[in-house]
């Protein structure tokens, strides 16, 4: 999603160390000392960028704080493959500012599902569980990942956020980087050192069926406007991959009556 501007994080300097021992010079009557060679010193790795260097790079990277601020809502399309299964489908995804979505998937053989969060109510529908309303736990992380300005104001939505190390992910060499929510939720990210851009997280949900972890990896990025988007989407959960291709992304032309209860949560709200 979009997001809006956050505070900047602080510089981080390369340091660099450069170890020096003097040699050990054991002295005989008979002989003439010689001096010891040292063996090199191990290189010293530079230290890590910060959490907030490394998400600010990527807020440059993909347009910048001022072209994401600019913009109001986002209307996404795209398909969806579930490989295992042979199963695919089509998916659209409407988001505005500040914390409204609505995503409706259709797949061949399941049917027509939707989630969506209208700024108060998180609900959902599909042919196997019928309408239904967040509560609780599940209802303030709907909230949360609602938010239209997230990638932007990430110091206010957490508690704090740390970078763990340089590793490989994706078969990318990528910054990983801790976020723990205010609920004491730790939500896992992942930068390419090259380009900045993320290449995906890993994180824990509440749902009806339970708590789900879902890995995500987002490549393949292209630039709709002035901002550069993830237009693959691969998400593995509960032991299944879901790839969701995007063809078309469009800012600020989304009816805002999108975002209205659908008839069947309506009627659950006493």
């Amino acid at each position: 999603m979009l997001a809006s501007l956050r505070r900047p994080g602080r510089a981080l300097s390369a340091l660099c160390v450069v170890a020096f021992a003097a040699p050990v010079c054991a002295q005989s009557t008979a002989t003439p000392p010689k001096p010891q060679v040292e063996a090199p010193a191990a290189p010293v790795e530079a230290a890590l960028p910060s959490a907030q260097m490394i998400l600010d790079r990527h807020v440059e990277a993909i347009g910048g704080r001022k072209a994401l601020a600019g913009r109001t809502s986002v209307r996404t399309v795209g398909s969806v493959t579930i490989p295992a299964n042979g199963m695919s489908g089509t998916i659209e995804v409407f988001a505005a500012r500040p914390n409204k979505v609505l995503a409706k998937t259709t797949i061949a053989g399941i049917g027509d599902m939707a989630e969506g969060f209208d700024g108060t109510r998180a609900w959902s529908m599909s042919p196997m569980t019928g309408p239904m309303l967040a509560t609780g736990e599940e209802l303030a992380q709907k909230a949360f990942d609602a938010d239209f300005d997230s990638s932007l104001n990430v110091a206010s939505r957490y508690e704090s956020m740390k970078t763990l190390e340089k590793t490989t992910f994706d078969g990318r060499p990528c910054y990983k980087v801790s976020l723990i929510r205010k609920d004491a939720g730790e939500d896992i990210e992942f930068y390419d050192v090259a380009t900045g851009l993320k290449a995906g997280s890993i994180v824990s949900r509440k749902s009806p069926m339970g708590t789900i972890t879902a890995t995500s990896v987002m490549t393949d990025y292209k630039k709709f406007g002035d901002i550069l988007q993830p237009t693959m989407l691969k998400q593995s959960m509960t032991g299944v991959e879901i790839v969701t291709t995007f063809s078309t992304i469009e800012y600020d032309k989304v009816d805002p009556a999108a975002f209205e209860l659908p008839a069947p949560i309506k009627a659950l709200i006493k």
